[in-house]
């Protein structure tokens, strides 16, 4: 329904905001688009087919999407039953599992995945590797599962003076995965950072000299390593460096990169029905017709919710999240581009109160954004109630308010010319990112460890979340974006510290930042790691969502996303 009435409905603001009792009505949906049938001889091969056998050929010749699903099916089995056969030999299951999670393959075999990397943690150091990569690859992918692999696995390699024993000199794919692994530290591990640092001056000493080809997948590695990027771009960059890894020859690769290529159509024809649902939604919503200056970016809105829950089974939580996501970035503009100072105050407080009373005094795209902002958060609360039993509608309202008050708190400093100190600006930025608020809204719709001491936990802004959303403001800070055709100005993290360090340079303050954003990196990892405060589905959220934010800050000269996304 669109948000044109001229009349604020007032229904909701008798709704119930108990968490054992129901919100009183649910609103509005999204409009169910048929799912579309699947060409797959008109779809576009994501994989490289130089080292297998491609299934395109023999995709062509089914024309529905049921008969590609069997064939998934098929050979879901079929990758199931080759890892289970080489269960006893936990080399190369390491090699196996870090194909399928290269490839974006791993959910369909969470479960075997648990039970080796469980089997291989509970053995201990005797199965980490027999060279420098085994090792590495063993360290990464047992953290990266959230087993708390100590660092002292490395001792054996490095001297008393933590040198090499024995020189990697030009081993790329060695130094490769030593550098990756290392991306996993967390506060107080010298070993690790010690790595880290001569890897990286390694790799970009061997990058000078070398072919295109293998200097454009160490540069990858540097820049975008596999802990810090998204699924899809790690299943592009690891086909290509299939020969670096020395996995061409592995004889399960062929089915491995037959299923990844099945599994890639079939996501591109979730994307796009789930996008058509998106822009149907957003276009009878209303709001841009209201607010012509605001971002209207339903794709960008989508694709944040795609990267943060990347399990296909999650359309419908997609779908949901994708709507207080565009919220964000409205109210964002509201504050930004369109209010006086007076108005966003008495908007705050209606926010705050959730009482529509003041609204009134305010003008008509206030009056409508608030209305949609009732209108999602109580249709988004229905749901949560019918399917989990829980009701947060007062924790999404408090959660909007507390982000509306920090819009408010940098509006006040902008208006009165104030700059706050580099504490001050984080404390109130962290809030003002959204992160927050957009995990609490998945956290509840996971729907997983609903108790009331798990809600106040998340309702705090726990280190899991507040870590990504350093990351989140940092990233923003450091102008990595040009700001989508904004009028509007905001401080920097890097203005702030500019004027607290009188005397520093520009470049001085980004390399502060840089490590900032490294330090949060690393209490993300240990918040990751068991004991585990959240389920390992929201830990892996929260990592998603710092792992989107360098490509959601990231725009071409047409300010578009990069292509590589898509």
């Amino acid at each position: 329904m669109a948000l044109m009435a001229s009349k604020i409905n007032l229904l909701s603001c008798f709704a119930s905001t108990n968490p054992k009792n129901p919100p009183a009505f649910l609103i509005s949906k999204f409009h169910k688009t048929a799912a579309s049938s699947l060409h797959a001889n008109t779809a576009k091969r994501s994989l490289s087919t130089f080292v297998y056998s491609p299934v395109s050929s023999l995709l062509k010749q089914f024309d529905h999407k049921a008969s590609i699903e069997n064939l998934q099916k098929i050979n879901i089995k079929k990758v199931k039953n080759i890892l289970v056969s080489h269960r006893d030999d936990p080399f190369e299951s390491l090699e196996m599992i870090n194909a399928l999670q290269g490839l974006g393959i791993d959910l369909h075999y969470q479960y075997e995945i648990d039970q080796t990397l469980h089997m291989i943690y509970k053995q201990g150091t005797q199965f980490c590797g027999r060279d420098l990569r085994e090792i590495a690859l063993c360290f990464r992918l047992l953290r990266q599962e959230g087993h708390y692999i100590q660092e002292s696995i490395f001792e054996n390699i490095l001297d008393k003076k933590g040198k090499f024993k024995d020189d990697p000199k030009n081993d790329v794919k060695s130094l490769i995965e030593l550098y990756e692994a290392s991306q996993l530290g967390i506060e107080g591990e010298e070993t690790l950072d010690g790595l880290k640092e001569f890897t990286f001056n390694r790799l970009n000493e061997l990058c000078s000299g070398r072919e295109s080809h293998q200097e454009r997948e160490i540069m990858s590695s540097l820049v975008q390593p596999c802990h810090k990027n998204l699924r899809r771009l790690r299943s592009k960059r690891f086909i290509s460096m299939i020969k670096i890894a020395g996995l061409e020859d592995k004889e399960w690769l062929q089915s491995l990169l037959r299923l990844a290529e099945i599994d890639s159509i079939m996501l591109k024809s979730l994307i796009q029905e789930e996008l058509s649902q998106t822009f149907i939604w957003w276009r009878e919503l209303g709001l841009e017709k209201e607010l012509k200056k605001a971002r209207n970016q339903p794709l960008k809105w989508y694709t944040w919710s795609m990267e943060i829950l990347q399990d296909p089974t999650l359309t419908d939580q997609r779908l949901d999240l994708t709507k207080p996501i565009s919220l964000v970035y409205i109210i964002d503009d509201i504050f930004d581009v369109y209010g006086e100072l007076e108005e966003l105050i008495i908007f705050t407080q209606v926010v705050e109160r959730w009482d529509h009373k003041g609204l009134e005094r305010l003008p008509r795209y206030m009056k409508v954004c608030f209305e949609a902002l009732d209108m999602i958060t109580m249709e988004i609360s229905m749901k949560i109630w019918k399917s989990h039993g829980w009701n947060p509608t007062d924790s999404l309202r408090k959660s909007w308010a507390s982000l509306c008050k920090a819009f408010l708190v940098e509006a006040k400093w902008f208006n009165s010319g104030y700059l706050p100190n580099t504490e001050e600006y984080m404390k109130n930025g962290v809030v003002s990112s959204g992160v927050h608020l957009v995990m609490l809204h998945v956290y509840f719709l996971l729907g997983e460890e609903l108790t009331r001491e798990k809600v106040q936990l998340i309702e705090s802004n726990p280190s899991i979340v507040s870590s990504a959303a350093t990351i989140l403001r940092l990233w923003d800070d450091l102008g990595s974006a040009k700001d989508e055709n904004q009028d509007g100005i905001d401080g920097s993290y890097v203005e702030c510290y500019l004027n607290e360090h009188k005397g520093s340079t520009i470049d001085e303050a980004r390399t502060h930042v840089i490590k900032k954003i490294s330090k949060a990196w690393k209490c993300l990892n240990r918040e990751c790691l068991n004991p585990r405060q959240f389920s390992k589905s929201f830990s892996k959220a929260c990592l998603n969502i710092a792992r989107t934010v360098p490509l959601m800050y990231s725009y071409d000269d047409d300010q578009q996303l990069p292509k590589s996304l898509m």
